[in-house]
C-alpha cells in the first residue's frame, strides 16, 4: 500500500508543481491577469504562491508538514476560485462557462484534499 499512496502524492502534486514552476516563467502576464481581477502587488503575489505551489507539494510527498501543506494548498484554491474564477459575474457566455469549469476543478481539489488530511 506504501507505493500506492507515494505515487498517488506525486501524481496529486505534478498539478501544482507545474502550475508553480509557470507562475515563474510566466510572471508578468500571470501578474497582468491578476492586477486585471484587482488583485494589489501583482508580481509579489505571483512569485509568492508560485513558492507555495512547488514547496507545498514537495512537502506532501516528503511527508514533511504533510496537513499544514495541504490546508495551505486548499486556502491558495478557495481564494483563487472566489477571486480569479468568479463565473456567476461573467456576462459573455464562452468565458463564463471556461471561469465555471475552473471554478469547479478547484473546488473539487479542495474536496481531494480534505480526503488526503483525513487519510494523513
Amino acid at each position: 500500500m506504501e507505493i500506492i499512496e507515494i505515487v498517488g502524492k506525486v501524481l496529486f502534486s505534478l498539478l501544482f508543481i507545474g502550475s508553480g514552476i509557470n507562475h515563474f516563467k510566466n510572471t508578468s502576464s500571470m501578474a497582468g491577469y491578476a492586477m486585471a481581477k484587482g488583485l494589489k502587488f501583482a508580481d509579489l503575489n505571483v512569485y509568492l504562491s508560485g513558492v507555495l505551489l512547488v514547496m507545498a507539494p514537495i512537502a506532501l510527498i516528503f511527508g514533511v508538514f504533510e496537513v499544514a501543506a495541504l490546508i495551505s494548498l486548499a486556502v491558495f484554491l478557495f481564494l483563487t476560485a472566489f477571486i480569479f474564477h468568479a463565473y456567476w459575474k461573467e456576462t459573455d457566455p464562452m468565458t463564463k462557462i471556461n471561469e465555471q469549469i475552473a471554478f469547479n476543478k478547484e473546488i473539487s481539489l479542495i474536496g481531494a484534499i480534505l480526503i488526503i488530511i483525513s487519510l494523513v
